[in-house]
């Protein structure tokens, strides 16, 4: 096998997280692809609060990426927040973090949130081409922001606010002052 894995996109089986058996799967994959050390309480709180958040991607039953996210109230915003997101390296380069993503930013649109957020480490590429390509702009630089001293960027997809007609009352359409008076009966 060389660096990439040869697979066909209908090989690939996406779930949501589905209980306490998915847990190992995802925190194997944290730990070995992401630069933060994570407690299992810190994934707990994730997947017990937000299970229809996390979603899993397996190529023939093997777990091969994840994405972990929350939804809450944040400074009077109903804001979502992408916490994790792996996928290992034989399969990147293919769109399977794209699915990932996009599956928890539409359960997060179909909820109300209005906006989605998330760090990522300045030196990596990757990821910000990705949330670059889906929207995401970078909001802020968080300096040293990790253990390991490293730099992020604070990372933002703002959802379009639906537009609400203001309905305009009958007196704020009569001006003040006619210039013409109308008859009057």
């Amino acid at each position: 096998m060389g660096d990439k894995e040869e697979f066909d996109e209908g090989e690939i089986e996406y779930t949501s997280y589905a209980g306490e058996h998915h847990l190992p799967l995802i925190m194997s994959l944290v730990d070995q692809e992401l630069s933060e050390p994570y407690s299992i309480f810190t994934y707990r709180y994730f997947v017990y609060l937000w299970p229809q958040l996390c979603f899993l991607a397996f190529h023939k039953g093997k777990c091969i990426g994840t994405v972990v996210c929350k939804m809450g109230e944040h400074r009077q915003t109903y804001r979502g927040y992408i916490a994790m997101l792996v996928v290992i390296k034989p399969y990147r380069g293919r769109g399977l973090a794209t699915e990932l993503v996009t599956r928890s930013i539409k359960v997060m649109m179909e909820s109300g949130c209005e906006e989605v957020a998330l760090e990522a480490e300045v030196s990596n590429k990757g990821a910000l081409a990705l949330y670059g390509r889906l929207g995401f702009i970078r909001a802020k630089r968080l300096h040293h922001y990790y253990l390991n001293g490293m730099d992020a960027f604070r990372l933002k997809l703002l959802f379009p606010r639906p537009h609400v007609p203001q309905l305009v009352s009958q007196d704020e359409t009569e001006p003040e002052h006619e210039i013409f008076p109308r008859p009057r009966d």
